[in-house]
C-alpha cells in the first residue's frame, strides 16, 4: 500500500488553527473518551512533515519533534545545531514527497502550518485531511490553508460527532 500524506488538525468552527500571535491554547478542552482518535491515529503514522514556524512553536513548549516518528521539518534557514532528531529539508516538495513515499513506512503526517500545507496541496502532495472542528469561533487567526487561488476537490469519507461538540470531517482529496 503506498503511504499517504494525510493532514490531520484540528481548526476552530471558522476555519482556522491558531490565534495570529500562533496561540492555540483554546484547542485546550476537557478530554472525550479515545481523545478524537489520536492514538489510533498515531498507529497509522511514523513519519512528521511541519513547516519551521510549526517545529518553533513546539521548541517553545519543550517538544522537538515528534518520538518514535521521522521529523522533517521545512525550512530555509534550518538551525545550525538541530535537534538529533530533526531533519531540515530544503528541497523541490514534489521529489522529497516522492522520495519519502518509496521509502517503507506507515503512513505520513503533514502536521502543519498553514504554509505548509498550502504548498503540499499546490502541488498535489496532500491525499487525506482529518479536520477536527471546535465548536468555537476565535474571530481571527492563521488560516487552516493559506489562502490562494485553487479549487480542491474532496470527497466525503466519513464524519463523526463527540459528545462535547467537536466535529470530525475526513475528507480523501479528489
Amino acid at each position: 500500500m503506498p503511504r499517504k500524506i494525510i493532514v490531520y488538525i484540528a481548526t476552530s468552527a471558522d476555519g482556522y488553527i491558531a490565534r495570529p500571535d500562533g496561540d492555540f491554547a483554546w484547542l485546550n478542552r476537557p478530554a472525550v473518551k479515545g481523545n478524537y482518535g489520536m492514538a489510533k491515529f498515531y498507529k497509522k503514522v511514523d513519519t512528521v512533515i511541519m513547516g519551521r514556524k510549526t517545529y518553533e512553536i513546539g521548541v517553545k513548549m519543550g517538544q522537538h519533534g515528534y518520538p518514535g516518528m521521522k521529523n522533517y521539518v521545512f525550512s530555509k534557514k534550518p538551525p545550525k545545531n538541530p535537534a538529533p532528531d530533526i531533519e531540515f529539508v530544503n528541497e523541490d516538495l514534489t521529489a522529497f514527497a516522492k522520495r519519502i513515499r518509496r521509502g517503507r513506512g506507515k503512513h505520513i503526517w503533514l502536521v502543519g502550518g498553514s504554509e505548509t500545507i498550502a504548498a503540499f496541496l499546490d502541488k498535489n502532495l496532500v491525499d487525506e485531511f482529518s479536520i477536527h472542528v471546535i465548536p468555537l469561533f476565535i474571530g481571527e487567526g492563521i488560516p487552516l490553508v493559506q489562502p490562494r487561488h485553487r479549487d480542491v476537490p474532496l470527497k466525503l469519507r466519513r464524519t463523526r460527532a463527540y459528545s462535547d461538540g467537536v466535529v470530525l470531517l475526513h475528507y480523501t482529496v479528489a
